[in-house]
This record gives structure tokens, C-alpha cells and sequence, in this order.
């Protein structure tokens, strides 16, 4: 229920800051958030934990290249045993219709807290997305990534996680 709130509140103070920021700049929107919560390792019952997060994307880093849209990501994830993870990497972005298909990698740095041990600090996030074009320059959104240390550690259990996104424009 703590995540839920914290999730409408983040989401709802994107909103307010999007709303000012009209008045204030020209229709050109540069900058996009991503607010997501989800499940943390659904795969394994006994580390299983609900995650919030945060990630942003700069549109006047996109480049065009023979891989489709790329662009830069960084974010954080908090889980609900205080594992964190704090990531920086690159997203593809294809526009199908009113859909967008948006694949992701992002080496960053992870803290189990009291929540799973993944084996080394350095994780690797591989993760897919498919969104729904909203009104507003908005967008709602399901995603799945993988977490794992490519073998970096002595062990590499890696994790599975789902996530409801909310993406707005800025």
C-alpha cells in the first residue's frame, strides 16, 4: 500500500510540473519520465518484493541509426527490502501505430539491502517495453526486464521483474 501511494504521488507531481511547464515554454517536448511500479523477482517466492522506480530520457540525445531510434536512460529502482538498483544505458524506440515498442540495456550499480543477493554490485538490466499512446503526451505501459552480473560473481542468480509504467512528456 506504501509503494501505491508513493506512486501516485510521484506520478501526480509529474503532472502538476508538466502543466507549469507549458505556461512557461514552447510546445516543444524534450524530456521524458517513466514512473513504474512492479514486482521485484517474481520468479522466486522467497525474494519476491514490490519495486518503484523512476527513469528519464532525453529526447535531444535520440539519434537515428540502423538499430531504429536509440536514446540514453538513467533511472533507479527501490524495493520494499531496500535493495536498489541505479542504472544508466541505451533504448530502442519503435512506433507501431498507437503502440510503442521500446527494448532496453543498462549496466548499473546494485545494493541488495535486506532483499536479494545478486551475486556482484555490477547488474546488467536487459528489459522490453510495450506502451499505449495517451492524450497529453502521455503513455501507460507494461515492461519486464532481467537482472543479472554475466557471470561477474561467484554466483548469478539473477532476477525477473514485471512493471506498470506511466510516461510523460515534458
Amino acid at each position: 500500500m506504501k509503494f501505491k501511494m508513493i506512486f501516485v504521488v510521484l506520478y501526480s507531481t509529474l503532472m502538476f510540473f508538466s502543466s507549469n511547464a507549458d505556461e512557461i515554454k514552447s510546445n516543444y517536448k524534450n524530456t521524458e519520465f517513466n514512473v513504474y511500479t512492479g514486482m521485484f523477482d517474481f520468479s522466486d517466492d522467497g525474494k519476491r518484493s514490490t519495486l518503484i522506480g523512476i527513469q528519464h530520457q532525453n529526447e535531444d540525445l535520440n539519434r537515428d541509426t540502423f538499430l531504429g531510434n536509440l536514446s540514453p536512460v538513467t533511472g533507479a529502482m527501490l524495493t520494499a527490502d531496500n535493495a536498489s538498483y541505479f542504472y544508466t544505458g541505451v533504448q530502442a524506440n519503435y512506433k507501431i501505430g498507437v503502440l510503442n515498442f521500446t527494448p532496453s540495456f543498462a549496466p548499473g550499480f546494485y545494493n541488495e539491502g535486506n532483499g536479494k543477493d545478486l551475486g556482484h554490485a555490477l547488474e546488467f538490466k536487459s528489459e522490453i517495453q510495450l506502451s499505449l499512446e495517451l492524450p497529453l503526451d502521455s503513455q501507460i505501459g507494461l515492461s519486464y526486464n532481467h537482472l543479472s552480473n554475466a557471470s561477474l560473481g561467484d554466483k548469478n542468480p539473477g532476477a525477473n521483474s514485471y512493471m506498470f509504467n506511466l510516461l510523460k512528456k515534458f
